[in-house]
Order: C-alpha cells, then structure tokens, then sequence
C-alpha cells in the first residue's frame, strides 16, 4: 500500500483529535462533579449535571460524524474501506510531526475516555446504592404497600406475599 501524503489531512485530524479532547475533558468534569453531587445526595445538581452530559454527548455526536468524514478520506487515499482505517494507516498519509502529533493526542484521548468510563461506572454504581437505601426506606415506612415496583431483576416475576406483618415504626421515641 504506497500512500501519498496528503497535506490537508494532517491538520484536519490533529484539529479533529483536538476538538475530541476538548469535548472529553468537558465531559470528565461533569461527571466528576454529578460524583460529587451524588455523594452529597444532591438531586437538583445530579439531574442538571445529567442535562449537560447529554448536552455534550449531543455534541459528541457531531464530533463522530467529523471522525467518519476523515476516516473516509483516509480511506479512499489508502484504498481501503473507512472502517479499516488504523492510526497507523491513518499517520502514514501525514507528515511526521503531524504523525506524531495524532499519536499523542490519541493517546491521551484513550485515557480519558478510560477515566470517564471508569467515573461513569462509579457513579452508576452511587445511583444504584442510594436507590436501593430509598427503596429499603420506603418499605420499612410503609410495610402495608411493600410491593413499590423497585426490586431486583430476579426478583421481578417473583410473587408478592399477600400477608403483610404488623411493624410499629416510631420515629422519635420520647418513653422513658
């Protein structure tokens, strides 16, 4: 495969590739900070800091649409359908310094993309632990209406026991 250097290419994708940090760096603080927010069991700041990440991921996907317009010109230089497309192939119709360039941004791109899997995990995590306690508190509040519809999937299709035991809840006990 003999490919031709192509000089707009280089610039086009390291601006591509810069853009794509900017955009993933945005989206790693907020979901940093809906962590935080969680923690503190915030709801208005998760749900506003949930609005800006779809906000971003909208935003991302015009990003995409951008990586497929390059990937595409990279693959009709290169003779080979888009989606074959590696970095390699890709920095091989670049310059040097550009090919460089796009080594290092991709590979800072990969880890952030990394962390903010990681973070978004954890907080899925956060969610689903604090859903859990509300569901947990919600049963002992009121026994008489324990089937809310939250239960765990196995437990799902499981019948609901028709007697319901008596529980007392005092939640301030002033007897001495």
């Amino acid at each position: 495969m003999s490919a031709v250097l192509d000089t707009t290419l280089g610039p086009a994708v390291i601006g591509h590739l810069d853009a794509q940090l900017i955009s993933a760096r945005r989206l790693l603080d907020l979901v940093l900070r809906q962590g935080q927010a969680i923690r503190a069991q915030d709801v208005e700041t998760v749900l506003a800091r949930l609005g800006e990440i779809q906000g971003e991921m909208e935003r991302r996907g015009a990003l995409e649409r951008d990586r497929a317009r390059l990937l595409e010109q990279a693959g009709v230089a290169l003779g080979i359908p888009a989606h074959a497309v590696t970095l390699q192939a890709l920095t091989s119709l670049m310059g040097p310094a550009d090919g460089t360039h796009a080594w290092e941004r991709s590979a800072e791109l990969r880890g952030l993309l990394a962390e903010i899997a990681r973070e978004h995990g954890t907080n899925r995590a956060l969610m689903r632990q604090e859903l859990s306690f509300l569901d947990h508190l919600t049963r002992l509040m009121n026994p008489e209406h324990a089937d809310t519809g939250y239960r765990p999937p196995a437990e799902a299709g499981a019948a609901v026991p028709t007697t319901t035991p008596t529980v007392q809840l005092r939640t301030l006990d002033l007897s001495a």
